[in-house]
């Protein structure tokens, strides 16, 4: 069943940019760290949105993790922490499920004093498992633990969520 259509995402994506810079008024430079694939894709559409609305820079990067075991590799940032010291960073994904992937990307931030880390997410899931909350949110859904939200965002035609 589609929950969001094209025109829906990108509504929801000029609101959360706008969000996250009314929020982060006067930051010279906002850093989008897109989780994985997806969360990076998301984070380029914000960064977009974000552009075109203000002169802020808008630094993209990617934090990498194996969601499904976030021990067995290193979480890692494209950033060195020279460049994430002292600086508004965003954390993106496309879903926020039980906080797992949230928590364990925020990992490689615990070396730095970051001004401040948000959070940025598509669709929120509100069964949490882990102490973590959104500060943008395009949908907030209630759902089964069986159910799956799936995000077409990135290499696609049409951008869409379903839940399964």
């Amino acid at each position: 069943m589609e929950i969001l259509n094209e025109r829906q995402i990108v509504q929801k994506i000029k609101r959360i940019s706008i969000e996250i810079l009314e929020r982060n008024f006067g930051a010279k430079e906002i850093i989008l760290a897109g989780i994985n694939n997806n969360g990076y894709g998301f984070a380029e559409m914000l960064g977009e949105q974000m552009k075109a609305y203000s002169e802020v820079d808008i630094i993209l990067t990617r934090i990498r993790l194996n969601p499904a075991s976030p021990l067995e590799e290193e979480v890692s940032i494209e950033l060195s922490n020279e460049q994430l010291r002292n600086k508004v960073i965003i954390l993106v994904d496309d879903v926020a499920n039980t906080g797992r992937t949230t928590f364990f990307a925020i990992k490689p931030l615990m070396e730095v004093l970051p001004q401040k880390v948000e959070v940025a997410v598509l669709v929120d899931r509100t069964h949490k498992a882990f102490p973590v909350s959104c500060n943008y949110v395009g949908l907030s859904l209630a759902t089964t633990l069986n159910e799956n939200i799936d995000v077409r965002i990135r290499e696609t035609d049409k951008m869409s969520v379903h839940l399964n």
